[in-house]
């Protein structure tokens, strides 16, 4: 690992410490995992104002599994493409039951072969219910990545690759954790706050200000 890429995980985690947190409230790994279907194209905060009564509502794998999907649909529909998602949300909770005995599985080929889990997903899985060292690449770590030089890359596969050579494993989901946090706060899209970065003198950013 490079002088540069030391420095830059060193302030992260002097600025955000290095506690791992999950941003979807959840209680069970099946739970999470829904949460996580739910959240494509959606806020954390908008999916968690939903499970809060959908968890409820639906408290066993075995409840959504059964579900009807038009009423699931209903339930679901403030966290945008809720046909889809709701579709997904019964064949992966069916899956779960019937394959996997009420499980959420480990590894990246069984997780992603569930209805509604990309690689993104089952990353968040294998990160935050097991431990397992994984990238997930949502908009604020391939934005803040390409900017800090990690990677010139835009699609998410090439950029987990890419993150994979550069940083050490011990921080393969710290990073994500960190990154989203800096994304939301500082490195933003548009009009990023660079005056307040503490990251600016070593950031390789076009756009910094």
């Amino acid at each position: 690992m490079g002088k540069r890429t030391n420095e830059i995980l060193k302030r992260l985690d002097d600025e955000y410490g290095t506690d791992y947190i999950c941003y979807l409230n959840h209680e069970t790994p099946w739970q999470l995992l829904i949460a996580v279907i739910l959240s494509a194209q959606c806020t954390d905060a908008r999916v968690n104002i939903v499970t809060k009564d959908l968890f409820k509502k639906y408290d066993t794998l075995e409840k959504f599994a059964e579900a009807d999907v038009k009423e699931l649909e209903k339930d679901i529909h403030s966290t945008g493409f809720y046909h889809n998602k709701a579709k997904n949300i019964i064949a992966c909770a069916k899956a779960l039951v019937e394959k996997h005995n009420g499980e959420v599985p480990r590894t990246l080929e069984e997780l992603t072969a569930l209805a509604g889990v990309g690689r993104k997903t089952a990353n968040v899985i294998r990160g935050n219910i097991y431990h397992d060292p994984s990238i997930v690449v949502d908009t604020h770590v391939k934005r803040i990545s390409r900017r800090l030089g990690f990677t010139k890359n835009d699609d998410p596969v090439k950029v987990e690759l890419d993150l994979m050579k550069v940083l050490p494993k011990n921080h393969w989901i710290l990073y994500n954790i960190q990154i989203i946090t800096f994304g939301r706060s500082i490195c933003f899209a548009r009009n990023p706050k660079c005056g307040d970065c503490f990251l600016k003198d070593i950031c390789k950013s076009e756009d910094k200000k």
